[in-house]
């Protein structure tokens, strides 16, 4: 429990846990098979992160979101671990560095697309690097919804077995019915250690109102909000303009 500790502190720089964290980092770092469900900015990349660092081997973290793992390996980096990722936007140099580090075992973290895994030699190459975790985020993809987003989310429950490690998945969106469905594709339908965190937002409210006037009915939600931050949703380019422009001539800073 002190190595935790230590690496919470002086790694992430959190002299504690948020609520919930510490049990699951617990029983990542067990080595059991764990699905965990978070609200969102909850904390759960810490949940496999810090646990990867206290493994002798390669941790493997399936994602998404490019943009999202990019971001994640800047901040490991900079925090002194070493991590990498495979994506669609690596120049060759980049993918170049991170399979010479695959090759001498220095990496801790690696992040992949999971159309990644549709690639025979991938998973290949992953056998050969000591892998002792893979890690799951939006877990959910592999719901007969999500799936059909990106179907090759269906082949993590593959490489598990093939690579016979524990598997940690992490969701903040799953009902009892998605959380079935992801038990059944990544983990045989064996119970992990599961862990309900809840995916309530306090500070999330929605609410809705008849079309009257649609314009006005924007331009005065703006004006009673001034100075605040938001985002609006429009059905097509040029409404997107013309509002930002109206927005603009009230007074807002819109673009």
């Amino acid at each position: 429990m002190s190595n935790i500790q230590t690496l919470l502190r002086d790694v992430f720089g959190f002299d504690q846990f948020r609520s919930g964290q510490q049990d699951i980092v617990e029983a990542v770092c067990a080595g059991e098979n764990v699905l965990a469900i978070m609200p969102t900015g909850g904390g759960k990349s810490l949940c496999y992160q810090l646990p990867a660092l206290l493994r002798n081997g390669l941790t493997v973290v399936i994602s998404p979101l490019i943009a999202l793992m990019r971001d994640q390996v800047r901040a490991l980096e900079a925090n002194g671990v070493a991590a990498g990722a495979f994506t669609s936007t690596n120049t060759q140099e980049e993918t170049d560095a991170v399979f010479a580090h695959l090759e001498n075992q220095s990496l801790s973290l690696l992040y992949l697309a999971p159309e990644r895994l549709a690639s025979s030699a991938m998973q290949s190459a992953l056998s050969r690097y000591n892998v002792q975790l893979i890690a799951v985020d939006e877990a959910h993809c592999v719901s007969q919804w999500g799936h059909d987003f990106r179907p090759d989310y269906l082949r993590i429950g593959e490489l598990r077995r093939k690579l016979n490690v524990p598997l940690a998945a992490f969701t903040a969106t799953a009902d009892a019915e998605t959380r079935q469905e992801i038990i059944a594709q990544l983990f045989d339908g064996v119970l992990p250690e599961t862990f309900l965190r809840g995916f309530d937002r306090p500070n999330i409210h929605m609410s809705f109102q008849p079309k009257d006037s649609p314009r006005k009915q924007i331009l005065d939600f703006a004006a009673a909000r001034k100075g605040q931050s938001g985002i609006i949703y429009c059905s097509t380019r040029a409404k997107t303009e013309s509002l930002s422009r109206a927005l603009c001539e009230v007074g807002h800073n819109a673009c």
